[in-house]
Order: C-alpha cells, then structure tokens, then sequence
C-alpha cells in the first residue's frame, strides 16, 4: 500500500514536470528560439505554444522592443588633426530571432564596435570648425554604415544621435577667442554699415530740402514777379484813368482855369521843397518866370488835347 502510494506520488511529479516543459506562454513582443535535440527547431512569436518536454529546448529569448544602446566616449581625429572626445547614444530592435540568434554571438557588442568605428571614419573626413554643424549628416552616415552590416544578424538599426563632441581645452579657447573675434568683426560691420547708411539718408535729405528750398524760392520769386506785373498793371491803369479824368474835367467850363491853378500850386511846392532841403537857395530871376512856366505847361496839355494829325495816304 505504502509503495503504490509512493510510485502514485512519483507518477503525479513526472506528469506535472512532463507539463511544466510542454506548456510554453511567450510574452508580448517577445520572441523564442527552440531546439529540437540541439538543432534549430522554431521560433515561438507571443502566446501560448506546447513543445515536446526533455526534446524540445527554448535556446534563446529576444526583445522585439526598441532598444537604446549607449556608444561610450571615444577619440576621434578630425580632418584638420584634432583630437575630440565623441559619444552617442543608438536605437535598434531585432527584427529576425533566428538570425540574431545564430547569425552573431553578442550583436550588442558588434553594434557597438561598428558604431564606433563607423564614427571614427566620419570624423576624420571633416575640419573640426564644421564637427558641429555636420551632426546631422554624421548620423545619418552611421546609421547606413551599421544597417548595411548589420543586415545578416536580424537587426534594424533606427537611429543615432551625437550627445557629445568635446575638444581639447587648448581648442576651445581657441574657438571661444575666434568667436569673439568674428562677433566684434560683424558688430564693426554693421556699425559701418549703419553709419553709412546714416551719412546717405542725411545727404538724401540735404538734397531733398535744397530741392524743395529752391522750388520754394523759385515759387516766392513768380509770386513777387506776379505782384509787381499786377502792382504795375494797376498803377498804370489807376494813372491813366486819372490822367482821363484831368482831360475830361480840363474840358469843361472852368477847367482850364483850375489846372492852371493846380500846376502853379505845385510849382511853388515843389520850389519850396528844394529850397528847404539844398545847401543853396535857388530863387527865380524874376517872379515871371512862375507865370512862363504854367503858360509853358498849358500848351503841352493843349496839345494832348487836340487829335493827332492825319499822315496823308501814300500813292
């Protein structure tokens, strides 16, 4: 009785080892490798499987997930021969479980390596002033380099970035003193440039004023010109209307008589106008001479009086 229980217990133990090795349950994006008697048998994807227990063996597990790599520091020597201490960080996934699994014993350390020197041969193609600003084609460099040879062993690199290019202290200080420079080489610039700027909106405005001077000018003076011709014009108009008017008075009754008295009245204010203000008295030689003088005066407007005398017709 004690025996049959015992081979009983026995039984139920190799049954519950035989289940344990044949009951197989892959997690999400995982994937498993099996061998059959040592030889590659299939891959298991996510899920639950059932393989053949003590004959069926899980070789190795994958993570089909993104995995980031870290690239230690390393020296690179530049085109220019400058040494720089350079890192960065890689992103890959295993995208086929039997050739990563037969295809390279560590395809992490490889991926390294490659990236690694793969880095090396970039850096030395390019001058250190342009290590900067060559990032981008750098990574894209590395990442086709390590894609192309990592094809064999089942793994998809995705991408690599740069976190770190360090040069010599002796460089940057070098490179800070050559920024500096530069950036007081631009800042003279622009202040020449400005000034000169400067100089040529004054000189336009000096040209603009002298012009809009010399138009202003030019106006004043037509204006002045304009004022005269119409002063005169009205002097003249005001002249002979009063001349026309003296006609017409001298030819009424009276008239004549008038007109000698205005002539003689200013004779002698006249004569006494310069008498007053010359160094010598002029005095007429005889009082006659006032009466010759209105007599001379009335004929000359007697004459303007009687019309112009007719030219005989030419045959």
């Amino acid at each position: 009785m004690e025996l049959g229980f015992f081979f009983g217990l026995v039984f139920i133990a190799f049954a519950g080892v035989v289940i344990s090795k044949s009951i197989r349950i892959v997690p999400q994006q995982q994937a498993w490798i099996v061998e059959r008697l040592g030889k590659f048998h299939l891959s298991l994807d996510a899920g639950l499987h059932f393989t053949m227990p003590f004959v069926d063996v899980v070789r190795y597990r994958h993570t089909l997930k993104e995995i980031p790599l870290d690239i230690p520091s390393q020296i690179c020597i530049t085109k220019d021969n400058v040494s720089v201490a350079v890192d960065g960080i890689l992103f890959f996934r295993v995208v086929d479980p039997v050739k990563a699994s037969y295809g390279i014993s560590n395809y992490e350390m490889a991926v390294v390596q490659l990236a690694q020197t793969t880095l090396r041969s970039e850096f030395g193609k390019i001058d250190l002033d342009r290590t900067f600003e060559e990032r981008e084609k750098v990574n894209n460099s590395v990442i086709i380099a390590i894609d192309q040879a990592t094809e064999p062993w089942g793994v998809k690199v995705l991408r690599y970035e740069i976190k770190n290019i360090q040069p010599p202290k002796d460089i940057l200080d070098a490179m800070e003193k050559q920024m500096r420079a530069e950036r007081e080489k631009r800042a003279k610039i622009l202040e020449s440039e400005g000034d000169r700027d400067s100089k040529i909106n004054r000189a336009e405005g000096l040209k603009q004023e002298t012009i809009k001077n010399s138009e202003g000018e030019k106006t004043k003076q037509i204006n002045e010109a304009e004022g005269k011709a119409a002063a005169i014009l009205a002097i003249a108009t005001a002249t002979a209307e009063g001349l026309r008017q003296v006609a017409n008075a001298m030819s009424t009754q009276g008239g004549h008589d008038a007109a000698r008295l205005k002539v003689a009245e200013e004779y002698l204010k006249q004569l006494g106008n310069v008498a007053y203000d010359a160094r010598a008295i002029i005095v007429p030689a005889s009082m006659t001479d006032v009466s010759g003088v209105i007599a001379s005066a009335m004929t000359v407007m007697d004459q303007m009086k009687s019309p112009a005398p007719t030219r005989p017709a030419e045959r």
